[in-house]
């Protein structure tokens, strides 16, 4: 299982938790609609949050992925044109 929905779950039931005890808590309704309300904006700020630093995560792993593809095509181009070189002397 991934550490992504191993989070996920986490946080799902940490929000239900929260929910489920908000929900039962002795306060009038507008208050118990505050506090949801205020709780789901925290959540959301959070989940937000985590999500930006998995995709500079990605990000980072895509430009190194990238740098290494690069490094890799331009050693391939050098010895094809070295190959070439090679064959074009071998016919002369």
């Amino acid at each position: 299982m991934s550490n992504g929905k191993v989070l996920l779950g986490i946080l799902a039931g940490v929000a239900a938790g929260a929910t489920m005890g908000i929900l039962f808590a002795p306060d009038k309704g507008s208050v118990t609609r505050k506090k949801i309300s205020d709780k789901g904006e925290d959540y959301a700020e959070e989940l937000g949050d985590k999500f930006n630093e998995f995709m500079a995560v990605i990000s980072n792993q895509f430009e190194s992925v990238k740098s290494e593809a690069i490094k890799i095509s331009e050693n391939g181009k050098v010895k094809a044109v070295d190959m070439l070189s090679e064959v074009s002397a071998s016919l002369k």
